[in-house]
């Protein structure tokens, strides 16, 4: 049937603002909805002019190729590791995500897991609830001012952690495609900065070239007293070296949000006492989501009035 809006294609579901916002302004077709995708892209490919996805789905260059009118889209997230930005380059299609507008909630929680993982914040709650204060005292837990922390990775959100840790008289060292203007110390390579670490905060992309960053030569480095804290993709650590790091005590532990395979968390992390799990929440605000919300419409509303987005990736 005609219609007058443009049409856009959804990916996956997005969360219910978003979608409202969209069904307002285009012709909003969700690709998870139809029975047989393969049989909708054969018969309206054509007409789609955009995308939206999110972050952690991206976009895959053989539903690209079903859609040669699409010249933008839009990426409720900042990650653009499942986007082949080679060939929307070549095609002309503009890619936006949602910039600097979820940097200090991703900073935020890589703190707060620090200070969660550092002081058992999770099992002092426990211990209070079980009523066993009644009849022993707590243990006791670690100090945070004056550690280590190294972050991989030193572009918005890393400099923000930096910035955050510093604040609690933490000692920060990176690493980064290049020097940073910063007081912070810079090393060669993941494995100089897990040396140096007591906590090795992982906020880098999760690009091609960091898949696996961190394996079990890493993890040797971080050593028996050192924390893997993990805000960036679940792709950037080998998992089968980290669940045998936390099982052997190679590592003291582990705090996650991001995962290899989500929603799903391998059984083997857990069933294991010295990791922390979140279920990929770090920009999960409401302020942060609803800026994020408007950002992907933004983007879509410029495109296609002025043809131009305005927060390229």
């Amino acid at each position: 049937m005609p219609t007058s809006q443009p049409e856009i294609l959804i990916i996956q579901p997005l969360m219910p603002q978003l979608d409202a916002k969209l069904t307002q302004h285009f012709h909003c077709h969700r690709l998870y909805d139809y029975a047989d995708p393969a049989l909708f892209l054969q018969r309206q490919g054509k007409s789609i002019e955009a995308i939206v996805t999110r972050g952690d789905v991206g976009v895959e260059n053989t539903l690209l190729e079903q859609l040669p009118a699409c010249k933008a889209i839009a990426v409720f997230g900042v990650g653009t590791d499942r986007i082949d930005l080679t060939t929307t380059t070549a095609r002309q299609i503009q890619v936006s995500i949602t910039k600097n507008i979820l940097t200090d909630d991703v900073a935020d929680l890589a703190l707060g897991l620090t200070l969660a993982f550092s002081r058992k914040l999770l099992q002092y709650d426990q211990f209070a609830r079980s009523g066993q204060w009644e009849t022993q005292g707590p243990v006791l837990s670690s100090k945070v001012s004056g550690k280590k922390l190294g972050i991989a990775g030193l572009g918005a959100i890393g400099l923000a952690i930096a910035r955050r840790a510093e604040a609690f008289g933490m000692e920060v060292a990176y690493t980064a495609r290049s020097a940073k203007a910063t007081p912070y110390r810079r090393c060669d390579n993941i494995e100089q900065l897990a040396t140096f670490s007591d906590f090795l905060v992982l906020a880098l992309p999760g690009s091609a070239e960091n898949q696996h960053i961190v394996d079990g030569r890493v993890l040797k480095a971080l050593g028996a007293d050192g924390v893997l804290i993990n805000v960036a993709r679940g792709n950037v650590v080998n998992e089968a070296d980290l669940i045998t790091a936390l099982q052997q005590g190679v590592i003291k532990g582990a705090a996650l949000d991001v995962y290899p395979q989500e929603p799903v968390i391998n059984p083997a992390l857990r069933s294991l006492e010295n990791v922390i799990l979140m279920p990929h929440i770090a920009s999960a605000t409401f302020e942060t989501r609803e800026q994020m919300a408007n950002n992907v419409l933004e983007n879509l509303l410029s495109y296609f009035s002025t043809g131009k987005i305005i927060s390229p990736a």
